[in-house]
């Protein structure tokens, strides 16, 4: 469904302000930092922004991902991760539209599986996007 896409018109390729939130020092900020890596190399199209506090990625100004850091745990999150193919079964949640993995120090997800989850949540954003110029007039 195309109408319930989340648009972040601020979206730029590069966002410093980013790169000062993964410098700050916090370990659990650099715990979730390749994964924001993972989700900025999908392709071209990805952009970012800071939103509420954490880096999010888009494609165009539609977020489909973003990282965030607790006093005990890590999060990589997805706006439509409820639309997502979770084999491994990684995905916590029970909102009607988004999902996150967690990460602590006492266990790593499976990356193979959290690398998957990325690259399907970028797949989903751009079917979404697609499916919305299609129904332009």
């Amino acid at each position: 469904m195309a109408d319930d896409l989340f648009r972040l018109p601020g979206a730029v390729p590069r966002d410093s302000g980013i790169e000062t939130w993964f410098a700050h020092g916090d370990p659990l900020r650099a715990l979730v930092e390749p994964w924001f890596e993972a989700a900025r190399s999908c392709g071209p199209d990805v952009t970012e922004t800071m939103h509420d506090g954490h880096p999010t990625a888009c494609v165009g100004d539609a977020a489909f991902a973003y990282v965030a850091a607790f006093a005990t745990h890590a999060s990589l999150g997805f706006f439509h991760g409820a639309a997502l193919d979770d084999p491994a079964g990684l995905l916590e949640g029970s909102g009607k539209r988004m999902r996150h993995v967690k990460f602590r120090w006492d266990r790593s997800p499976d990356s193979d599986a959290v690398r998957a989850l990325i690259a399907a949540a970028h797949r989903d954003i751009r079917r979404r996007l697609e499916e919305r110029a299609n129904d332009l007039p």
